[in-house]
C-alpha cells in the first residue's frame, strides 16, 4: 500500500509532466489507477501512441536503410537458390531479375526499408498497442492477452521463416514449365518478385497462428474438444485444402510445407484444449 504521505504514482507522473513544460508531450498521457478516462482523455491517448508507434517505425526504417544491400542480398537469396538449381536440372531454362523505371531503385529501397523497419521496431509499435489497451483490462484478462501475444509472435515468425524457405522450391517448380526447346527468357519483375515474396512468407506466418485462434475459442466457449475430436479428420483435409488455395505459387511442395506443420498445430492445439477443460473440471470437483 503506498502511503498516504507519498505522492501517488498518478500524481508523481503529472507533476513530472508540468515540470517538463513545452516538452511534457514527450511522455504518455496521464492515466488514472482504475483506467477510467474520458473521450477526449482517451483520444490525446490515442494520438501519444500512434505518435510514438511512427516514430519508431521510422527510426527502424532509417536503422535498416544502413544495411539495404545485405537486406536486398537476403530478400533475393529464394532467386539465387532456385535459378542456380534450375540451371543444373534445365540448363536450357533463362532468368534474370529487371527492374523497371527512373524511379524503380528508388521505390525498390523504400519497400525494402519500410518492411524491414515495421519487423525491426515491431517491440515497441506493440508494445504502444499494448499500453492502450491495457488500462481497459482486468487482472485476468491482461495475462490471457500477454499469453495471447506471447504465444503469437513466436508462431507468426516460424511461420514466415517456413515460408521464407520453400520460396526457392516453390520458385523452382514454376520456372520449370518454360519448355526447354524455346528459347524464351524470363523476365521476373523485381517489385513483383518481392511482393510474391512477401505475400508468401505472411501466408505462412498468418496459417500459423491457427492453435492460438483454437485455444482463444475454446477458452470463451465456442468451441470443445470434443468437438475438435470429431471434425480432425476433416480440418486436417482443409488445412490441405487451404494449403492448395493459400499458397501463390501453386507448387505441391509449397501446399505440404503449408498443410503439414498447420495439421500438426491443429492435434497440438486440440491437446491443449482438452487439457483445459480436464484442468477445470478438476478445479470444480475441488470446489464441490
Amino acid at each position: 500500500m503506498d502511503d498516504p504521505g507519498e505522492p501517488r504514482p498518478h500524481a508523481r507522473h503529472s507533476a513530472l509532466k508540468r515540470r517538463l513544460g513545452k516538452f511534457g508531450w514527450l511522455l504518455p498521457p496521464d492515466v488514472p489507477p482504475d483506467g477510467t478516462m474520458t473521450l477526449t482523455e482517451h483520444l490525446k491517448e490515442l494520438r501519444y501512441r500512434v505518435i510514438a508507434a511512427v516514430i519508431a517505425v521510422i527510426i527502424g526504417m532509417l536503422f535498416c536503410g544502413l544495411f539495404f544491400d545485405s537486406l536486398y542480398n537476403w530478400l533475393q537469396q529464394p532467386y539465387n537458390v532456385a535459378a542456380a538449381d534450375l540451371a543444373q536440372t534445365r540448363p536450357g531454362t533463362h532468368t534474370q531479375i529487371v527492374n523497371i523505371g527512373v524511379t524503380a531503385p528508388f521505390m525498390l529501397a523504400m519497400k525494402v526499408v519500410g518492411i524491414a523497419g515495421l519487423v525491426v521496431s515491431s517491440p515497441l509499435w506493440l508494445y504502444q498497442l499494448w499500453a492502450f489497451i491495457a488500462p481497459g483490462l482486468l487482472r485476468q484478462e491482461k495475462k490471457w492477452a500477454l499469453l495471447f501475444v506471447g504465444s503469437s509472435v513466436p508462431l507468426f515468425a516460424a511461420g514466415v521463416w517456413v515460408g521464407y524457405l520453400v520460396m526457392p522450391k516453390g520458385i523452382e517448380m514454376m520456372l520449370s514449365f518454360t519448355p526447354e526447346s524455346a528459347q524464351v527468357t524470363n523476365m521476373l519483375d523485381l517489385p513483383y518478385f518481392l511482393d510474391f515474396l512477401v505475400r508468401v512468407m505472411l501466408v505462412f506466418g498468418v496459417s500459423f497462428l491457427l492453435p492460438v485462434v483454437i485455444v482463444v475459442l475454446n477458452m470463451v466457449g465456442v468451441v470443445r474438444a470434443e468437438q475438435l475430436s470429431k471434425v480432425r479428420s476433416y480440418a486436417i483435409f482443409g488445412c490441405f485444402v487451404f494449403g492448395a488455395i493459400a499458397t501463390p505459387s501453386t507448387d505441391p511442395f509449397s501446399m505440404i510445407a503449408l498443410s503439414l506443420p498447420m495439421s500438426v498445430l491443429y492435434v497440438i492445439a486440440e491437446f491443449i484444449c482438452r487439457a483445459r477443460e480436464k484442468g477445470l473440471r478438476k478445479k470444480e470437483v475441488a470446489t464441490q
